[in-house]
């Protein structure tokens, strides 16, 4: 199969893209707490504000990465996820009411259910599945560069100006995140997935063989094993840092919040340096050998927050967490493809994956928490070192490799 070859102006704005879709994607992460707290809202009331837009990225993930796949316009899926964002952005702004807030929570977690899809669904459309991997990687690196440049800016306006200039600081970096997407050239034809011809029935996609439904993709073992291991590695990895803050953190004074922004900073600047390098890796060694490095780095930073003393310990095990975070970013949408980019579900797979995100993240915050209360920090930390470790196991010993073998043979080619 002819893989595309893209201009360098529709290669360009796609990083900007990245890049702009993270300066977005970064106010509504710790800003919305700092923002709803300065309008008095309770703690309990923020918690369920959050709660509501956690729910509504769960439950859209599925028919989010489902609506990207049945649309053969993939820039029009993202332009329509954008403009929600910016519009969840402004109600945020405009009137931090119950209503209006609950309102933004639930927009912007289905929006974001369709943006991520349909940006890897560009990339695939752009590179083809040959070079995915190097591609992801790139967009990895660019979104760790806005997600760090964005909480700068953030942090600057809500300290100078007021915490509402966040938010329309963010609908306005969603606007040139539009430019860019509207600069991206593409074969549509490329980007709309159609089944590949199984063994034995050479031509059957072209003769018009429908895609695979969603109960033939969770029969497929590598789908359904891999999604074990997000549940997993979430498990693990959700509370850790918020564990650890809290623990060592505690009576510092001044210097709590330098500390907590170097621990956010640090592994962003190491998903940036590492993510190309992993995209590359995961296409000449396969998949396996990258998930099992990434991985592994879970159950060591777990128990390195239990030794800590120092506080200022933090930041250093904080780059542990940016080796996971650029193996696991990169390789879920490029396992997506391996498993069913080639069979019209390439989306709804990434939103099966993030959905198995959502459920581990969820469980790891609650059981950390129980644990700590009732048992110490040390004990919920060797209870996420234990998920982390049954992780890494999951890889070693139950997940297939999904590298197809034309990748393999290129691969062998370009080492001979």
């Amino acid at each position: 199969m002819q893989q595309p070859n893209p201009d360098q102006r529709s290669v360009r704005a796609l990083d900007w893209l990245n890049f702009f879709v993270a300066n977005v994607q970064t106010g509504f992460g710790p800003f919305i707490a700092s923002y709803l707290a300065s309008h008095k809202w309770t703690q309990g009331e923020i918690g369920l504000a959050l709660s509501v837009g956690t729910i509504s990225a769960m439950v859209s993930q599925v028919p989010g990465g489902a609506a990207v796949d049945a649309l053969r316009n993939k820039k029009a899926a993202a332009a329509w996820a954008i403009i929600a964002i910016i519009i969840s952005a402004v109600l945020l702004a405009a009137s931090p009411t119950v209503v209006a807030v609950m309102a933004a929570e639930i927009f912007h977690g289905f929006a974001s259910c369709m943006l991520v899809p349909a940006m890897a669904a560009l990339a695939l459309a752009l590179v083809g599945r040959q070079n995915l991997g190097d591609r992801l990687g790139r967009n990895a690196r660019w979104a760790s560069i806005g997600s760090a440049v964005a909480a700068g800016l953030m942090g600057l306006c809500g300290e100078y100006f007021s915490p509402r200039s966040v938010f329309w600081l963010t609908a306005a970096l969603a606007l040139p995140a539009l430019v860019a997407l509207a600069m991206i050239k593409y074969d549509q034809n490329a980007a709309y997935a159609k089944p590949a011809a199984r063994p034995g029935k050479a031509g059957a996609a072209a003769a018009g063989e429908p895609r695979e439904t969603i109960f033939d993709l969770l029969r497929d073992r590598r789908m359904l094993t891999f999604a074990a291991c997000v549940v997993l590695f979430h498990l693990s990895n959700a509370a850790m840092l918020n564990l650890a803050a809290g623990e060592v953190t505690a009576g510092m004074g001044d210097n709590v919040q330098l500390v907590i922004a170097a621990c956010i900073i640090v592994p962003q600047a190491i998903v940036a340096l590492m993510s190309p390098w992993v995209g590359r890796t995961a296409q000449a060694w396969g998949r396996r050998p990258v998930l099992i490095l990434g991985f592994c780095a879970l159950p060591l930073r777990a128990l390195l927050f239990a030794a800590v003393g120092n506080p200022y310990f933090l930041v250093p095990v904080q780059m542990l967490d940016g080796l996971s975070a650029a193996v696991f970013g990169v390789m879920l949408p490029l396992i997506a493809a391996d498993v069913a980019g080639g069979k019209g579900r390439y989306n709804l797979c990434i939103g099966l994956f993030g959905l198995s995100a959502g459920i581990g993240a969820t469980l790891s915050t609650a059981l950390a928490g129980f644990i700590a209360d009732h048992l110490g920090n040390t004990v919920s930390f060797l209870a996420l070192a234990s998920a982390g470790a049954a992780a890494v196991l999951m890889v070693w010993l139950a997940m297939p490799e999904t590298r197809d073998a034309l990748e393999e043979e290129n691969a062998r080619d370009a080492t001979v």
